[in-house]
């Protein structure tokens, strides 16, 4: 049984916004926990300083890290955005990036603005929750 995406009546059409309002779980299923991921290359180092670029960067990296446990982002559950110096002008990269991901059924997310991150010039980072059925 897959997990279950659901928008209720009553709340907004979150998925414009690039989440949904709740998820469930089944029961039996594995969860996967992948860490804070940034836009960083394979040496670590961040491979731009534009803010969507970040984005997408660190979206990939994701797919990534889900990919090493047989995963992909349809099995994503779960994600926390931070962002740095956050503004509304930063919600359509991340809403952009959540659509090419994962059309119109995404994951839950929280979006948290912070002051900073691990190191000055890394303005975004995704922690995700996965399910493996």
């Amino acid at each position: 049984m897959a997990h279950g995406l659901v928008n209720p009546e009553g709340l907004h059409d979150s998925v414009p916004f690039g989440y949904s309002h709740t998820v469930s779980v089944p029961g039996g299923s594995e969860l996967v926990l992948v860490s804070g991921q940034y836009a960083s290359g394979p040496d670590g180092a961040v491979v731009s300083g534009d803010f969507a670029e970040q984005v997408r960067q660190t979206f990939r990296n994701i797919g990534v890290a889900l990919a090493a446990h047989g995963l992909g982002l349809g099995d994503v559950v779960q994600l926390r955005t931070y962002v740095v110096d956050h503004d509304p002008g930063k919600l359509g990269p991340i809403a952009a990036a959540v659509q090419e991901g994962w059309g119109g059924k995404p994951p839950t997310q929280t979006l948290l603005g912070v002051a900073s991150l691990a190191t000055p010039e890394v303005l975004f980072e995704v922690e995700a929750v996965a399910v493996r059925r």
